[in-house]
């Protein structure tokens, strides 16, 4: 049909008497797009055009409006002069493309502006937090002066004001003693080394955190735990001034000072003279202030830490509360005593008699609200962290900061200094990508928590402010009786000082909300463990933390939804309830939160005061960011278009046994564990569970005379579940030991609280240890082929005196640490302590059973980086925990994607093969066992299979 054109078609060109003469193209020639960015000229029908001609419509052919449309440009009709319209036209273009470049430039002058604040900001935090303390103490002192009255302060905050003229004063007494021995303690030098308010602060907020984060909650800590700490602290804040000064000094006399430079080598020419000549002790003052960065090593910060614990000791009092009678001498006592502890068996072992600091009970009962006035190091960043380029370089901008944690383990920081750095490429980029995310303190939810917590918390997995009452003795003397009553009065106080614990760790957590909530964003600096997995640098709060923490975080970035971003907060929402919810399928997911939308709605608008719906969730803080985050899209006026702050997780189903079937091929694996395509999610807990639960209901149908699992299971029968097995089928992989798995088994059972007996709850928890462990084996038994295999390997190089080392796929190099200590005395000033060195045999069991589980996290690192560097490349935002990845709502699908075609990338490598290569090179005397046969699963089918992650 031929095509019709009319004076009024859109197809019909305009006159082009504006153009320049062309010479016609050859036909049928491609004609380029115009580029995107085109200045809209005014309407053609503005300008007083002749009509074109109307064509002759019988005979046209799409070929004549080709020709017509590449045709010479003086064929068209000459547009009229219009004066100066034109040069007008083109000059308030340049203009308006001036004044849009000059905003530009303004905008970027004023990013930068605030960036150099927060750099400034943050350089102080690092650098002038102790000093700023001292100055804040020093100035209560002066208005106590000019007053003649004490300030109102909070309780923990008055008790450090009344030890710190006291504390600075002895640690400045014992300077100038120091400064005039001639034969100084080996601690002297280091005392010396920073002013003595600085100090008094650093040892005072460094006890009570200590004092405060004990686990067990008892207000005491081990002397040689809390004169390393103090040391280490002491020994930070020193490389931190000195470093900061130095590059203040470099700074400013110029990156490459040539004098600067000529002062540098003639030193180094100096020293290698005097060296030459054997003048050590003058060519070691020459190098002094270089050798002070040096670590000063563990036993040189246990002799300043304990000296300074004993000023402590010398320093600081309490006094009890005034209800003592006008004649009486008030009750001044030490804050602080050197006490003795004798030997415990606690959670099975033994404890040995050890020396303890333990603070007075009115310290210790304002331990609760310590938290806001006690010092926290490596707080959130507020400026992107440094980039990492070695084994010291990157993170913190002043604080000393190291890739690896190594706890001193001297083999690792070898391992990676020796390294060359393109080696590392892959791993320096995915941390400087975990560190460049941007988060910030979810506000809603932050209220919501610090309402409970005012209220006395008790719900929605916050821990409750009131302890559990003790019971009463008996009245009769039973001796039965006396003794079930003393078990009941100890453990109900082994209960409250675990409470009294867990209520330090939230107010720490909070503590840091506080300071960051106001702060546009925030950066978490990380590092790795020996095995390559990925932590915030930060100890708090982080989104490696509780549900409190995750729930209070969000990105400080929020992009909008789109249709498939609200499809995964639904699946997020029902994922966090949990309840079994998690079980479903998307589908099942989302028809879940649509019958839940009312109790949403009330629970996004009314937290505290309503349904509260979002409490009897899983991970209930999280589940109510949700909550907000879907109420406030579904009201909006175009839900696809409200934005998100909001991390969604995707989290691999049991993750240790998915690297485990894709390195062994093991099909029937692979099903269990989601890497093959299925309909809805396989849940290996479930599965797990219903095989212990057939095990259990043979056994408790026996008689008990002939089998004595019978009476056993018959307690056991009504309360296995999945949430009974999880957590061992979820640490089977990483190398749980019998004992492990019958403590986590024992741990719910008495959740459940069905079994009162101690003795009887013991016997079931080891019954229904073995029987969960042999149903691992029986499902998993390529894993466990794998597990002997590497067992075997670490084995014969160990029984060599070598740690196991090996390279993870990407590139980073990998040594076991186990080895056998060797404990030493030192004299120090308070008392003789015992510490450990590393010896130079190697702990051959540790290092057996430690490889597979080791193997298999240096694997789900690899996979985690190799997500992370491709998801940077593809414009998300990243964050990840372990085996659970997280980015925007809107992002999940490309994720998804991306995460899947790491996992094929990863396991298209042969890496056990190369693994064997690898020990045979640095082994070639040892036979080493051929790898493990293969199944027959092809790992691609990971790209098809919806809940391999979910």
């Amino acid at each position: 049909m031929p095509l019709l054109l009319y004076p009024s078609s859109a197809c019909v060109p305009p006159p082009r008497a504006l153009l320049r003469r062309l010479s016609p193209p050859p036909p049928m020639a491609a004609v380029a797009p115009p580029p995107p960015a085109v200045r809209i000229l005014p309407s053609v029908g503005a300008l007083d055009l002749p009509p074109p001609p109307p064509p002759a419509t019988d005979d046209f052919h799409w070929l004549d409006l080709f020709a017509f449309l590449n045709s010479p440009a003086d064929t068209y009709h000459q547009i009229p002069q219009q004066g100066g319209e034109e040069e007008e036209l083109e000059a308030g273009l340049e203009l308006e493309l001036e004044r849009h470049a000059e905003v530009e430039r303004q905008r970027e002058r004023a990013r930068k502006a605030q960036h150099r604040r927060l750099r400034q900001r943050q350089v102080k935090a690092e650098t002038e937090a102790w000093a700023r303390a001292a100055e804040e103490y020093r100035e209560i002192e002066r208005e106590m002066l000019d007053r003649r009255l004490a300030p109102a302060l909070p309780y923990v905050k008055s008790l450090f004001v009344g030890w710190f003229e006291p504390l600075r004063d002895a640690i400045a007494r014992d300077q100038d003693v120091q400064r005039r021995k001639r034969v100084k303690h080996v601690y002297a030098k280091y005392l010396l080394l920073l002013p003595a308010d600085k100090v008094a602060v650093i040892v005072m907020h460094k006890m009570m955190g200590l004092l405060m984060s004990s686990k067990d909650g008892a207000g005491s800590v081990r002397v040689v735990q809390a004169a390393h700490c103090i040391g280490e602290a002491v020994e930070r804040e020193f490389k931190v001034q000195t470093f900061f000064q130095k590059s203040r000094k470099k700074k400013d006399q110029g990156e490459n000072d040539p004098a600067l430079e000529k002062e540098q080598a003639k030193c180094r020419k100096h020293v290698k003279s005097l060296v030459r000549r054997r003048k050590m002790s003058d060519a070691q003052k020459l190098v002094q202030q270089e050798l002070e960065l040096e670590e000063w090593g563990t036993e040189a910060q246990v002799k300043l830490g304990t000296r300074l614990i004993e000023l402590l000791l010398d320093s600081a009092f309490v006094q009890s509360p005034a209800d003592q009678t006008p004649d009486s001498s008030p009750d001044i006592r030490p804050a602080f005593k050197h006490v003795l502890r004798q030997p415990i068996i606690e959670n099975g072992r033994l404890k040995k008699k050890h020396w303890v600091i333990e603070c007075d009970h009115l310290v210790h009962e304002g331990f609760e609200s310590t938290a806001r006035h006690v010092d926290i190091p490596y707080l959130p960043m507020l400026v992107p962290p440094k980039k990492w380029k070695g084994y010291d370089k990157g993170g913190h901008l002043f604080l000393p900061s190291y890739i690896m944690r190594t706890h001193g383990v001297k083999d690792q920081k070898d391992a990676i200094k020796s390294v060359p750095r393109k080696q590392l490429r892959k791993v320096f980029e995915a941390l400087d990508i975990l560190g460049s995310t941007k988060w910030r303190v979810n506000r809603r939810v932050h209220d919501v928590v610090e309402t409970i917590w005012s209220r006395g918390g008790g719900i929605a997995g916050l821990v409750d402010k009131t302890n559990i009452p003790l019971p009463e003795r008996p009245e009769l003397e039973d001796p039965d009786e006396v003794q079930k009553w003393k078990w009941s009065l100890k453990k109900a106080k082994k209960t409250n000082r675990e409470l009294h614990a867990e209520r330090c760790d939230t107010e720490l957590k909070l503590s840091v909300a506080r300071k960051m909530r106001e702060e546009d964003g925030f950066y978490y600096p990380h590092n790795l463990d020996f095995r390559g997995r990925a932590y915030p640098m930060h100890p708090h709060l982080s989104h490696l933390g509780s549900d409190l923490c995750r729930g209070v975080l969000e990105y400080a970035e929020g992009r909008p939804l789109g249709k498939s971003g609200l499809c995964w907060l639904k699946i997020h929402l029902a994922n966090k309830y949990g309840g079994g919810v998690e079980k479903l399928s998307h589908e099942g997911k989302l028809a879940f939160v649509e019958n839940q939308l009312l109790d949403i709605f009330d629970s996004a608008a009314n937290p505290v005061d309503g349904n509260c719906w979002w409490i009897n969730a899983e991970d209930p803080f999280q589940c109510l960011a949700a909550c907000m985050d879907l109420s406030d899209a579904l009201k909006s006026s175009s839900p696809y278009r409200a934005v998100s702050h909001l991390p969604i997780h995707q989290d691999g189903s049991c993750n240790g046994l998915q690297h485990y079937a894709a390195l062994g091929r093991d099909y029937m694996g692979a099903v269990a564990v989601n890497l093959v395509p299925g309909e809805k999610p396989a849940d290996i807990y479930s599965e797990i569970a219903a095989r212990v639960l057939d095990v259990v209901r043979g056994d408790s149908l026996k008689d008990p005379a002939t089998n004595p699992n019978a009476s056993l299971a018959r307690v056991l029968v009504d309360q296995v579940d999945r949430k009974l097995v999880k957590q061992t089928v979820m640490t089977s992989v990483y190398g749980v030991t019998y004992i492990g798995a019958r403590q986590q088994i024992t741990k719910r059972l008495q959740e459940k609280g069905l079994i009162t007996d101690d003795k009887l709850l013991y016997d079931v928890s080891c019954y229904a240890t073995r029987v969960t462990l042999d149903a691992l084996g029986q499902m998993f038994q390529s894993a466990r082929g794998i597990m002997a295999w590497l067992g075997d390997c670490a084995k014969m190089i160990a029984s060599k005196n070598q740690p196991v080392k090996w390279t993870s796929p990407v590139g980073l190099p990998v040594v076991q640490p186990y080895k056998k200590y060797k404990n030493y005395m030192i004299r120090t000033s308070l008392q003789c302590l015992a510490l450990r060195r590393e010896g130079d045999a190697i702990a051959i069991q540790r290092q057996k059973a430690a490889f597979p589980p080791n193997f298999v996290h240096s694997l789900d690192s690899s996979h985690m980086m190799m997500t992370a560097i491709a998801c940077k490349e593809a414009g998300l935002h990243f964050a990840g925990v372990h085996d659970s990845f997280w980015v925007h709502a809107c992002d999940v699908d490309q994720m998804n994607q991306i995460l899947r075609e790491q996992f094929v990338e990863l396991y298209s490598m042969p890496i056990l093969e190369n693994l064997l290569e690898e020990f045979q090179k640095s082994f070639p005397t040892l036979e080493f066992p051929p790898c493990p046969p293969q199944g027959n699963f092809d790992v691609r089918e990971v790209l098809t299979s919806t809940y391999f992650f979910n």
